[in-house]
């Protein structure tokens, strides 16, 4: 039974930080670390830590981004796996047991990915919900939170990057792509995306041309000397 590690990066997220944790300690599937990286926050996400002591790794860090908070946990981690879960959202608990029955059946895989519901976090009041729009259907997860996989091929992708303010997994997956990173996905809800206030902001929506800047990246470093042009 590989150990598997589980990175949990936290900003100022004491509401349903308690909620996250206990997804993971339900998981059908064992043995696990959980490592906390809470990056810097100014709320009481600390102390709800505390009360999980006995199964979470706690580490604190200047505030630096979530890309930065999943590596430095990368780096801590333990495990021959690696998952990561936002301190807002859910596991639904057979995530793991299904993610890794597959890499188990197909030895080749480099990660495996499950479906996400999304799901309006029920203490808003009616007028904070009618201006969030959560799609009813499931949706394939290509997001961090609903993958597992290999510590060792992460580690050859490279780390997320830093210096996008949105967007820092659609970068890693399309570099990772390029190193020949093979996924799966599950058609299995593994993770129950919590749609909020703070992660519904304007200053996400100003950051919207990393996306653009991602793509082009990806595009300069194909047509490098050197480089064949032929995907993975």
């Amino acid at each position: 039974m590989p150990l598997i590690s589980v990175i949990i990066p936290v900003y100022n997220c004491e509401s349903y930080l308690a909620e996250a944790i206990a997804s993971v300690l339900a998981q059908t599937y064992h043995p696990l670390e959980i490592i906390m990286i809470d990056d810097g926050s100014t709320d009481r996400s600390a102390r709800v830590a505390e009360r999980f002591s006995s199964s979470v790794q706690y580490f604190y860090q200047p505030n630096s981004g979530p890309g930065a908070a999943r590596n430095r946990g990368v780096d801590l981690a333990k495990g021959d796996y690696c998952a990561f879960l936002d301190a807002d959202d859910i596991w639904t608990e057979d995530k793991l047991s299904l993610q890794i029955d597959v890499i188990r059946d197909n030895p080749s895989l480099d990660c495996v990915f499950g479906h996400v519901q999304q799901f309006i976090s029920p203490e808003l009041d009616e007028r904070e919900k009618i201006r969030i729009y959560c799609p009813e259907e499931k949706m394939a997860g290509y997001i961090a939170g609903a993958m597992l996989i290999k510590r060792e091929s992460f580690v050859n992708a490279g780390g997320f990057e830093t210096n996008w303010q949105i967007g820092e997994f659609i970068e890693w997956f399309i570099r990772a792509g390029e190193h020949g990173i093979k996924s799966f996905m599950l058609p299995e809800v593994v993770l129950k995306r919590r749609l909020h206030n703070k992660n519904m902001t304007i200053h996400a929506r100003n950051s919207r041309a990393d996306y653009c800047r991602i793509l082009k990246a990806s595009l300069d470093r194909r047509r490098a000397p050197g480089n064949t042009g032929k995907n993975p």
